[in-house]
């Protein structure tokens, strides 16, 4: 039902499904972790939140697209290798950055790095 209703999306909005997957699809499937990484940030357990974050990527990553591709192969579509490989590239480096210094993710820093995902997402969309 997903893959059906984001691909109507993309077609009813006149966009390719990419952006749809990279908008839409991965805030649908994200909130549920952001509502338990406020929870536990909220409740001093940072660890938990850092973990679920980074645990949950590398899953997706790794275990999820490592499963797909055993099911059939995958073409990577060329704005994923141009650009979007390239953006959480530097977003885990400035993730490291951030996790290195001070032990901590601030919240200057978490501010910025959340500028940043507007900002990637605003030029994803137009």
């Amino acid at each position: 039902m997903l893959v059906r209703g984001a691909s109507a999306l993309a077609r009813e909005l006149g966009v390719s499904p990419l952006v749809v997957g990279l908008t839409v699809v991965a805030f649908g499937t994200s909130a549920p972790e952001l509502a338990v990484n406020v929870t536990a940030a909220w409740r001093g357990d940072a660890g938990l939140a850092f973990g679920n974050v980074v645990g949950s990527n590398v899953f997706n990553l790794l275990g999820i697209l490592g499963v797909t591709a055993l099911v059939t192969p995958l073409p990577v579509p060329e704005q994923i290798l141009r650009v979007d490989l390239w953006v959480m590239g530097a977003a885990t480096a400035l993730l490291v950055a951030a996790a290195v210094t001070g032990l901590r993710v601030t919240r200057g820093e978490g501010a910025g790095l959340l500028a940043l995902f507007v900002g990637y997402m605003v030029w994803t969309v137009t």
